[in-house]
């Protein structure tokens, strides 16, 4: 089978490649992959910024349909419409794993990371990891169930109350779905970006957010003063990773507001207003990828209608054509890009 294959850590070296077809074991599932997206974590694995267990089979965002199982697997049949976590490996022992906390379990070992993932034709995933998809929800759709379960889990380590101002910063994959589950708690919900973000701005109302705001054009500031009565917003959830909006972020937060950061930065030492952190006593939390906790949720609101994913798929290739999906990210031409196996 072809695999698209990160053969050694620095940019570039992805190769697609020919691989034996992967052994289901004990508690194992083999799936058939439908189709992977594109996570920006990727692009950085791509670019040499993201370290990985190379040689490995890139993609741990996936649908499929399960081809085999292992012995001491009855959850599951072959034909079965099925999505996984990224999660292959956890220690079991740590605190961390007994509360189901994987993410945070300093042995794991992930799909697409330290295990090969979905950029091919078939993977194998451990039976606890994956999940049925209900009926309204598609193999497109399905593929960006991690995406919507890491901005599941950022929400959800916020409270957000019916009614109140959401600003999600950054329009790209990850913002447009935290927006969309934000919206799903009953929120107002305003997204930012920039001018070259006009495309993805649009899609957020086409998807049924409520405000855009372009701050290279408009102050953010007194856009939400305007909404709030100049208390300022309830929540912000930063999902860009750069430092401006991190700053601005805080400053259109309302005291005792909420911030939690789900973009990950260029670097990890960033200064930060500690400042308006104190003064307006402000809840500050982050957000680290997803838990088993947060899909069968996730899968949810995509079967009720209220996440829109396959919306935001505005392009497809196959895993031959990785250059081509590189640079359609790349130019911000792209917003949301899945990969299909080639045989």
């Amino acid at each position: 089978m072809k695999a698209l294959v990160k053969t050694e850590l620095g940019f570039g070296n992805l190769e697609v490649q020919d691989r034996e077809e992967p052994q289901v074991g004990e508690n194992q599932v083999k799936i058939e992959v439908k189709y992977a997206g594109i996570c920006g974590s990727d692009i950085h694995t791509y670019e040499g910024h993201y370290k990985v267990a190379a040689p490995v089979t890139l993609g741990h965002e996936f649908s499929g349909e399960v081809v085999e199982v292992g012995e001491g697997v009855t959850e599951f049949n072959i034909g079965d419409r099925v999505t996984s976590e990224t999660t292959f490996y956890i220690c079991g022992e740590c605190e961390y794993c007994k509360s189901g906390d994987y993410n945070l379990c300093n042995y794991r070992k992930g799909l697409g990371t330290q295990q090969d993932g979905g950029f091919t034709n078939y993977l194998i995933a451990r039976k606890e990891s994956v999940h049925h998809l209900p009926e309204n929800v598609d193999y497109q759709s399905a593929a960006m169930t991690e995406p919507l379960a890491c901005t599941y889990h950022a929400v959800a380590k916020t409270e957000i109350n019916d009614g109140d101002i959401v600003v999600v910063i950054g329009p790209g994959p990850i913002g447009l779905l935290a927006a969309q589950v934000a919206k799903s708690r009953g929120a107002t919900v305003i997204i930012t970006g920039l001018t070259n973000d006009k495309v993805r701005l649009d899609k957020a109302l086409e998807v049924g957010i409520d405000y855009t705001v372009n701050t290279q054009e408009e102050d953010l500031k007194e856009f939400v003063n305007k909404l709030t009565d100049g208390y300022g917003a309830d929540v912000v959830l930063e999902c860009s990773g750069a430092i401006p909006a991190a700053k601005q972020g805080l400053d259109v937060l309302r005291k005792k507001g909420q911030y939690a950061q789900v973009g990950i930065f260029a670097n990890s030492e960033v200064q930060f207003d500690l400042e308006k952190i104190i003064q307006k006593e402000i809840r500050v939390v982050g957000s680290r990828s997803q838990k088993p906790a947060d899909w069968e949720p996730s899968l949810a609101l995509m079967n009720e209608g209220k996440v829109n994913a396959k919306a935001l798929v505005t392009h497809e290739f196959d895993i031959t054509q990785w250059e081509e999906a590189y640079q359609a990210i790349k130019s911000g031409e792209a917003i949301k890009v899945l990969l299909t196996p080639v045989k």
